[in-house]
């Protein structure tokens, strides 16, 4: 316990002294001393200079051996796949971008493949190989059913959908898979770096090519019997045509139905051309119109009022393409459209994750799980 609380002080604070690390865990000198000793013949601290500028003798200061693991990250999306690789304080040492097209479609496991290109990929930019790792977090659209072992809820995805998915990662890596849901992790990069710091009960929904949500009370997420709480792009809504069993196949193939056909990005995008704005290409500029961002933030708040009359969180994170690109403009007009609709009042914030939040959770994620193992010191 003491060894883990010193490794934690010193991940989360950076480089200390004996004394502070002492100071900090309510250990003697001794037992700071030989706890340091102890971490640094196992290879998970090490000396990094000594602090200056005081009176009498130097004191030495200790860090993380970065290079004590290694992990990769991963997010999954219709047009590739972005991996980064990190050593065990966090810091990206490489990332990799790969196109679905990057391996042909009659290829022989092709999925793995994908993946394995993306995470060589990074280690090559890191200068590190596969042996190397300790374990990696794909984050995809969907999530894994915890029965059957298969993606569900995420039919735009072809190849990922094999029971032995997980088994055949693994295996083409040699390390450990964890295979989470995107919108699950975006929740996660908000815990640790973002609007949802210190909340333990909120909503993340997010609105880009696909909608979802994740859920998270008294600090841990609601996955559901079958891993699709959250699922809101499914939700039936007034005004837009149901999603008969997740079929995607209708005459909407890239909008679906319910609460997606109303705030997916495509469909801000036919919004605009439908008020008269056929040269709009990009949901920024179509948001940029007052007339869309208005009807938008009505559809937003109809469906967030439908999830908040469940689940009664403390505070909701807008996030994905549409929340960034309609910004504070859209965020105020839902929090208008939204008094009234439901009797809970939270909290209303847009994300501020700089970069790919569902790659700072998958990364999140890896390095919680591979501290675990690393730093526990009781064999």
């Amino acid at each position: 316990m003491n060894d883990r609380a010193a490794l934690d002080l010193l991940v989360s604070q950076g480089p200390l002294t004996r004394t502070q690390i002492g100071e900090l865990t309510g250990l003697s000198k001794p037992t700071a001393s030989q706890l340091l000793a102890r971490l640094e013949a196992a290879g998970l601290v090490r000396t990094t200079g000594n602090v200056t500028g005081r009176p009498g003798p130097s004191a030495q200061l200790y860090e993380i051996d970065p290079g004590a693991a290694h992990v990769a990250a991963l997010a999954v999306d219709q047009l590739g796949i972005t991996a980064a690789v990190a050593d065990i304080t966090g810091h990206v040492l490489g990332e990799e971008r790969v196109d679905t097209d990057a391996v042909g479609e009659d290829v022989p496991n092709r999925t793995a493949r994908l993946v394995a290109r993306a995470v060589d990929g990074a280690l090559a930019k890191a200068g590190l190989t596969r042996e190397r790792l300790h374990g990696a977090v794909i984050g995809t659209p969907g999530a894994l059913d915890p029965q059957t072992g298969r993606l569900r809820y995420a039919p735009h995805l072809p190849g990922w959908h094999s029971r032995a998915l997980k088994e055949e990662l693994a295996e083409v890596l040699g390390t450990p898979i964890t295979i989470e849901n995107d919108v699950n992790l975006a929740a996660v990069a908000e815990q640790y770096d973002g609007a949802a710091q210190d909340y333990d009960d909120f909503v993340l929904v997010w609105a880009d090519e696909g909608v979802g949500a994740a859920i998270v009370l008294g600090g841990h997420l609601l996955r559901g019997a079958t891993g699709g709480a959250g699922e809101i792009g499914y939700m039936p809504l007034p005004g837009a045509p149901l999603a008969r069993g997740g079929d995607r196949s209708a005459a909407q193939p890239d909008a679906g139905g319910g609460f997606q056909r109303l705030v997916g990005s495509p469909s801000v995008l036919e919004l605009a051309r439908e008020y008269g704005a056929p040269d709009v290409h990009t949901v920024e500029e179509a948001l940029e119109r007052g007339d869309v961002r208005e009807e938008v933030a009505r559809r937003l708040a109809t469906g967030l009022a439908a999830v908040v009359a469940v689940v009664d969180p403390r505070l909701v994170v807008l996030s994905g393409e549409v929340p960034q690109a309609g910004g504070e403009a859209l965020r105020a007009l839902v929090e208008e459209e939204f008094t009234g609709l439901a009797l809970p009042r939270p909290t209303l914030r847009l994300s501020d994750i700089g970069g790919n939040p569902i790659l700072i959770g998958a990364l999140r994620t890896a390095l919680a799980e591979a501290r675990d193992a690393v730093f526990d010191t009781t064999g």
